[in-house]
């Protein structure tokens, strides 16, 4: 193991189903990582021992799939090589922060397991690398445009305000001044979202 490499993974998600996560135990004991797991109703937790330290892998469990989150530091090189390797066959998010000998050389942000922005760091000074823009392409446009779902929120919105009108009519009526201006507070909200709409 390589004391001066270090790799810290921020802000990771990667998301998975069970038949993964197994393949995933699988892959790290072929490598010859020695671990163990903990399930519960809520997390997955799977402990891989990488020298005298062990890494502890966090899933949340909703609905049936797994979220992997937290922030990891890494200090064997092949664990976070295969690491990588997750985050962009999950195509998952992450912001990585490569570490020489206590000093953040670069920091990179990863979304969708892509690198959209890459920084150098020297000292105090950050210099931006690459930074991918944002690619709206033609198609794209189309799509916006032929989509209905404004209109289908603006039909749901019209009656969400009139429901919301009749129960401030009604704490106004009875003198519930903290439901009147609760009903004015989601009122003024549904103003907003409306203007939005072009309502």
């Amino acid at each position: 193991m390589n004391r001066s490499h270090e790799v810290e993974y921020c802000n990771l998600e990667l998301r998975f189903d069970r038949r993964q996560i197994q393949n995933m135990i699988r892959e790290l004991i072929q490598n010859g990582y020695s671990l163990y797991w903990n399930e519960s109703e809520h997390h997955f937790l799977v402990s891989v021992r990488t020298g005298r330290k062990l890494l502890k892998l966090r899933f949340v469990r909703t609905l049936g799939r797994y979220r992997m989150v937290g922030d990891y530091l890494v200090r064997d090189e092949k664990l976070s090589q295969w690491l990588e390797k997750l985050i962009n066959d999950s195509r998952g998010h992450a912001v990585v922060k490569r570490i020489h000998d206590r000093q953040v050389l670069r920091i990179e942000n990863i979304m969708f397991g892509e690198i959209i922005r890459l920084v150098e760091v020297s000292g105090m000074e950050h210099r931006i690398i690459f930074q991918k823009r944002p690619q709206i392409t033609v198609e794209d446009m189309v799509q916006a445009f032929r989509s209905n779902r404004a209109e289908l929120r603006a039909g749901v919105l019209r009656l969400e305000i009139d429901y919301e009108l009749a129960v401030l009519h009604e704490a106004l009526a009875n003198e519930w001044q903290d439901a009147a201006e609760a009903s004015k507070e989601k009122l003024k909200g549904m103003r907003t979202e409306a203007l939005l709409l072009e309502l």
